[in-house]
Parts: C-alpha cells; structure tokens; sequence
C-alpha cells in the first residue's frame, strides 16, 4: 500500500471524475482539478464563494460547483478552461443542485422547495418543475439514465412525478400511499420505484415505471419505522434498516419478506468470525525518553499501531443506550450496502457503533463482525470486488475481504482524522478524507 501527501481540502469536497482520470477537491472558494495517477494540478479554478457542493458530469468534462448560501452555481470545462457558466437563482435561493444523467442539464432546488429549476448548457432553455417535496431523497434517477422521478407534496398529499429525461416530458403523475413520504429510490434495472415514509409510519411501497402499486410492506405499527434502504445491485434484494435494530430482506418477485437479520449486542454462533481490533503498544525505547524531541514524539504518535485478532465467541459489543426522548436517536440500522457482486452485505447498528456487521446474502447468515476500538464514520465497498473499507475518524484505514482483515496506519506527520473515504472505479486506489485534509491510498493488487 502506497499513500499519496497530504493536500488541503475544506468540507469533504474530493470527488474522483466518472471516467477515473481526475480528481476534484475544494478548498474554501477554490476548485483544485488533478491527474489521478500523478496528482499534478491540472485545471485551478476560482469561485465567487465558498463552494458547499460539487459533482461531476457525467462523461466527466464538467464540474459543476453549488454556493447555497449565495443562490449561485458555477460550471467548469475541463476541454476549454476559458469556458465558463454561472447560474444564479436570485431571490428564490438554493437548497440544491445537480446534474442531470445526461451532463448537460442541472437541477436546482429552490429555498422552502417551491420549485425545481431545469437549466441546460446547450440550449439555455429553462424549465420548472413544480411543487417538489423537501425530503431526505426526492430526486431519484434510473441506472441507465432515463428516467427521471420526483416527490411531490401538494394539498397536504404525496405524489411522484416521472419524467423522460431526454426531452423533461412528464410520463405518469401518481399520488402515493404515504402519510408524510421521506424517499423515493430506483432499483439498479430501472423497473421499480421504492418509496418510503417517514419513520414515524413504517411503510414501503413499491411502484412500477407505469404507476402501477405493486406491493407495499409493512413489519409493525406503532413505533419507529424505517432508517434506511439498499437495492441489491442484481435488484433481486431489497435490504430495509429499522429502528428495531433489525435488516429485512424482501425478494424482487414477491416483494415479501425472505428472512431478517437481528443485531444483538452478544454474538454467540460459533460459525460467526469476530474480528477485534487491540491496539499494539509503542515501542519501549520512544517511551524511556525523558524529554522526547518532536520527531520522536511524532513517530510515537505513529506507533500507536493496531491489529485485528479473532474473539472467542461468544463476545460481547460495546453497547449503549439511546436518548428516548431526543429526536432522530441514536438507534437502528444507520448504514447498510450491499457488495458489487451481490454476495455480501454490510451494516452498522447504531445502538452498537464499533461493530460492522457482514452477512453472507447467499447463505442468509451472518459472516463476519468487526469490532472497533472507535466508532465506525463510514464503510464503502470496493467497486470491482468484495473488499470493504473503513474508516473510524483515526489516522488508520481499515479493510476486509473473505480472506481476512487489515488494519493501516496511515503514515503521516501530524493528526488526520479520516471520516470519510471514496473508491476509484478501478478499485486500485481510493481518498481518504479527513476535515482539513485529505491523501489518496493505493493499493496493489494482491493486497487482502
């Protein structure tokens, strides 16, 4: 494993293109544009403010960059740097911005959600969709690009609009069983819709490209619902995070449930893996220093190194106890993904943060848990085969695949506190994000 230097970044803004070949990062109101491979600065470009969002088109010759609190959005070409767009939504605001599959429309959202602004590069048409719903996913996009759908309140009422995103003509309008709908999401074949409520209603409904209710699902009444969703990328699997702290798989030909997983706080199945991450103790000559110098005290600071060992079942998480009467508590099932290959799935309870949990989707068993020292900031699967990393908000980055499971202590000067990573399409390399920082990670390829 190689690591790259440490480059500034402000708001976990470092985004590699589509096509692989670059990398985005912002720092305050500047965009940085460089070669992936060598990371020598390609492109410097200068916003009006900072910048609070970027995305890449599609085919990865424009970034666009969103300053919310200025109601503007920038657009550079990485072709012809001289060429350049602004948008500015004026007194209606924005809340957010995005590309549309085919790179030459963006999407803004404006203040209080009164409407979608449609914006394209090539024509400098405008178009307006109204009535969007303010909710934690409203826009949702088919795999291949298509389709457009969007969720809509009006006169106290949940709808979804589809729309064909070649030409933005609307395909089918349809009011939704909801209460108050939280999210909408298209299964990876494109051919259904899931759309879900608010967690004080546990419900799913599933809707096909024509409007048509297929199924709805519900696993109990009276208490908190559902946390989060992922479609199997085979979308033969729908996984359903709950407040409960239980995943429930539902099948793509009967929308019924197929098994759920339970995430206790005592793993004893002895077929289950434990791996548990101990700290290995700096080296006693760092320590019989009486007045370390700084470069001494730096490279204690390295290493403090970890490792995994495998626990004797049955083991006992570290477990704790959310504040009932708070908003959103800390409880359920936060995080869930499935692995490309559509064997694994991985998740994170919230009531026990150390612990990710992996299960084998074709057994329907749990596989592997791994314990750590820190709660868990973010986990990603590796695009191109089943390898999960993660991070803890440490200077360590962590990775499991089937054939075990590793610890890395990044090697650098100073604190790098990594909250957040993000692969390479290749799968050879990925970012690794910390507030103020960020470096690039790469890997060979018979690593784990």
């Amino acid at each position: 494993m190689n690591f790259s230097e440490l480059f500034k970044l402000s708001g976990l803004l470092g985004r590699f293109s589509p096509d692989g070949k670059c990398l985005a990062s912002c720092v305050q109101y500047r965009l940085v544009v460089r070669d992936v491979n060598t990371l020598q600065i390609l492109q410097l470009y200068t916003c009006l403010d900072q910048i609070q969002h970027i995305e890449w088109s599609s085919d990865s010759l424009f970034i666009l960059c969103a300053m919310y609190k200025r109601g503007i959005v920038q657009v550079w070409s990485l072709e012809q740097p001289d060429w350049h767009c602004k948008i500015d939504e004026g007194s209606a605001g924005l809340v957010a911005s995005c590309w549309s599959p085919d790179g030459r429309h963006i999407l803004n959202t404006t203040e209080f959600h009164l409407r979608i602004t449609v914006w394209s590069l090539c024509t400098k048409s405008v178009s307006y969709i109204k009535y969007p719903k303010a909710c934690q996913q409203g826009i949702t996009f088919t795999k291949d690009g298509r389709y457009m759908a969007v969720a809509e309140r009006r006169d106290c009422k949940d709808f979804v609009s589809i729309f064909v995103c070649s030409d933005w003509q609307l395909l089918r309008h349809f009011d939704t069983e909801t209460q108050d709908l939280f999210g909408i999401e298209w299964a990876p074949n494109g051919c259904v819709l899931a759309v879900w409520d608010t967690c004080l209603e546990y419900k799913i409904l599933l809707y096909s490209l024509d409007g048509r209710l297929l199924s709805t699902y519900r696993a109990y009444e009276w208490s908190l619902g559902i946390k989060s969703i992922a479609w199997s990328p085979s979308s033969q699997f729908l996984a359903i995070g709950s407040y409960d702290e239980k995943v429930r798989i539902l099948n793509h030909v009967t929308w019924k449930k197929i098994t759920e997983f339970e995430h206790p706080a005592t793993i004893a199945n002895t077929k289950t893996i434990v791996y548990k991450e101990v700290e290995k103790s700096p080296s006693v000559e760092t320590e019989r220093l009486s007045f370390p110098s700084t470069r001494a005290l730096a490279s204690s600071r390295f290493s403090t190194q970890s490792k995994y060992d495998i626990s004797q079942v049955p083991v006992s998480l570290h477990c704790i106890k959310p504040v009932a009467d708070r908003a959103n508590p800390k409880m359920g099932i936060g995080m869930l993904a499935f692995s490309p290959d559509n064997c694994f799935l991985a998740t994170k309870n919230d009531n026990i943060p150390n612990a990710v949990w992996i299960w084998d989707i074709q057994k329907l068993k749990l596989f592997v848990v791994l314990e750590q020292l820190c709660a868990i900031q973010s986990f990603q699967w590796d695009p191109r085969q089943p390898r999960l990393a993660l991070c803890t908000g440490n200077s360590k980055v962590y990775l499991w695949s089937p054939a075990g499971c590793v610890s890395v202590q990044v090697p650098m000067e100073g604190d790098f506190q990594i909250v957040s990573l993000s692969w390479h399409s290749s799968g050879d390399s990925m970012a690794l994000l910390s507030k103020d920082n960020f470096c690039v990670c790469y890997l060979e390829r018979e690593e784990v």
